[in-house]
């Protein structure tokens, strides 16, 4: 791979995502600035804040400790705070912010209650009682406050933040106890919208830079790519690779290379008469057929010698691994974008474009199938997006014409039965339900309760391909054995999902099979007519290995005696 065009990537993804982070808090700030308008507040729900002693304060509220608000900001715009409270027991109440010296003076050996942790969703408060004996003075007579406000019913204040070290303090206006009061708090800027202007623009410029980064990149990697290659059809040597006058050059790259991956465990049968020396087909034996082909290949073949136990930490092992595919994977995303727009204008998937998004699935599908989705090799997976002799392969026919109004319409409605499939493959369906949360002494339902949200909603999804995978490496642990049909029933999962995969990236019009191809081959790279593979060993099968029948040695056969020549009396005549 070119360094020059991976530095182009590498660049662009982060540029990308720096962009795409700035657009999300610019969502996020947009919206927060939307729910203020008309003077509004962002307010929690309205809660009870019980204590047996004579005040409620707060954390202390320290804001820009030893320094000014710029003096380019009005002393109202960095941000403005509410308190909102009402006395349960109908008493006169008092609310008021002061400096933490001054309330700390003031409540010196008064018994009082601090807030010590706060949780919004759902409602829980932690307090800490501080002792004392000393009856309070009247709090509203003190003049320390920066802003209070006391009376029956519903007290509000409204404070400008300002720098400096502050307390909020909750008593009955006679300074007696218990204090029960219902409480609700808001805050408003209106630096927001100058935020949400600003993150705007660094996004967009981001995502301007970024995004053409990211193409360049993607497609100098697939324009310097080696060009897919098919197996052509003709006589094929036992080891699995092309013979004859389509076999590769010396030195060429080549789907697999000559090793016993191929098909030595896995026989298929011919379709014509084999070689001389070669079993004659049956007629229950399968038979590759244009009906069978889908232009999407997936093939991974078992390692006869799989280590008992390394599949325990191959997900370790392949971290670079993932790490590279992040960027990958988001280059793909960027490039499968631009590659739309290109069909639904010309009608043509990019070709530099569409061979390295090749790359990247065949890619990922070596990293899979190493480690988690098959754990079928011990070879550690090559960096790179060519084809190589990795156990592990993937490929798309190119298209040379794509329909440009499916292209609106595939990756998502056409595609959704067999999103819903494949979800259930790869554990992406997650099971939703209530989940229920223990507040105030009882089991509560997720539901909303006077604005808050009382539990939560969620699940986790089941990977049946995961589970296979565990399944096979508890088996290769204690038996060392893989089992055959689960291997095969493995790649059969694996590669509906990949077809799914790169119908969704808009590579093919042709729509995915509802068909399960088990085996470590693909029904459209079969075997040519005349190719017969090796036997199965006996490793493989199970079976004993069959004992060789000793030559059948028959006695001499001896011919009977030969009659003698029958001789006629003289005289009498012949009969006839």
């Amino acid at each position: 791979m070119k360094p020059g065009r991976i530095v182009m990537l590498v660049l662009g993804t982060l540029a990308a995502l720096m962009g795409l982070g700035l657009l999300i808090g610019a969502g996020f700030v947009g919206w927060v600035n939307f729910q203020q308008r008309d003077n509004g507040y962002l307010t929690t729900p309205t809660e009870r804040y019980d204590v047996a002693t004579r005040a409620i304060t707060s954390p202390g509220l320290d804001i820009l400790v030893d320094e000014e608000l710029p003096d380019v900001l009005p002393a109202d715009s960095a941000g403005r705070l509410l308190l909102r409270g009402t006395a349960a027991s109908g008493k006169q109440i008092f609310i008021g912010i002061g400096p933490q010296d001054d309330v700390a003076r003031y409540l010196d050996n008064v018994r009082h209650s601090e807030i010590t942790k706060l949780d919004s969703y759902p409602f829980r408060v932690e307090y800490r009682e501080v002792p004392g004996s000393a009856e309070p003075a009247a709090p509203g007579a003190q003049p320390f406050w920066s802003t209070s406000a006391q009376g029956t019913g519903t007290q509000q204040i409204e404070w400008d933040l300002r720098s400096g070290r502050w307390a909020v303090v909750v008593m009955n206006a006679d300074g007696a106890a218990p204090v029960s009061v219902d409480l609700q708090a808001g805050v408003r800027s209106d630096l927001l919208w100058p935020v949400f202007i600003g993150l705007l623009i660094g996004g967009i410029a981001l995502l301007a830079v970024g995004v053409p980064l990211i193409v360049a990149g993607a497609a100098g990697l697939g324009r310097h790519g080696p060009p897919p290659h098919y197996p052509a059809a003709g006589h094929m040597e036992p080891a699995g690779m092309p013979g004859g006058p389509e076999a590769p050059a010396p030195g060429a790259a080549a789907p697999y290379a000559a090793t016993p991956y191929p098909t030595a465990p896995y026989p298929t049968a011919a379709a014509a008469v084999p070689p001389a020396g070669g079993r004659t087909p049956l007629p229950t034996d399968p038979q590759p057929s244009d009906t069978s082909r889908y232009p999407v290949r997936l093939n991974g073949y078992l390692d006869p010698g799989l280590s008992r136990g390394m599949w325990l930490i191959k997900w370790f092992l392949a971290i670079p691994h993932y790490i590279v595919l992040f960027f990958l994977w988001f280059a793909f995303f960027v490039t499968t974008i631009v590659a739309g727009f290109a069909i639904l204008f010309t009608g043509r998937y990019p070709r530099s474009l569409f061979n390295f998004n090749v790359g990247v699935l065949r890619w990922n599908w070596r990293v899979a199938f190493y480690a988690y989705a098959a754990i079928g090799t011990d070879r550690y997976p090559p960096f790179t997006l060519a084809r190589t002799d990795y156990p592990a392969d993937f490929d798309v026919e190119y298209p040379e014409q794509l329909s440009r109004g499916l292209v609106l319409i595939k990756w998502w409605l056409l595609a959704l039965p067999q999103l819903l499939i494949v979800s259930a493959f790869s554990g992406a369906a997650s099971t939703w339900g209530s989940r229920r949360t223990w507040v105030d002494g009882r089991w509560v339902d997720g539901t909303w309760v006077d604005g808050t949200w009382v539990g939560y909603q969620g699940g986790g999804g089941i990977s049946l391909i995961g589970l296979l995978v565990v399944v096979a490496g508890f088996s290769l642990l204690f038996t060392g054995r893989f089992g055959r049909r689960l291997f095969d029933l493995l790649i059969g999962l694996n590669r509906w999902t990949h077809r799914v995969i790169a119908y969704v990236a808009l590579m093919r019009d042709e729509y995915p099979p509802f068909r399960l191809d088990m085996g470590p081959m693909d029904p459209a790279d079969a075997p040519p007519a005349g190719y017969l593979p090796p036997p199965v060993p006996a490793s493989q099968t199970g079976m004993p290995p069959a004992t060789p029948e000793s030559p059948r040695t028959e006695p001499p056969r001896t011919e009977p005696p030969a009659e003698p020549p029958r001789t006629e009396p003289p005289g009498e005549p012949r009969q006839p």
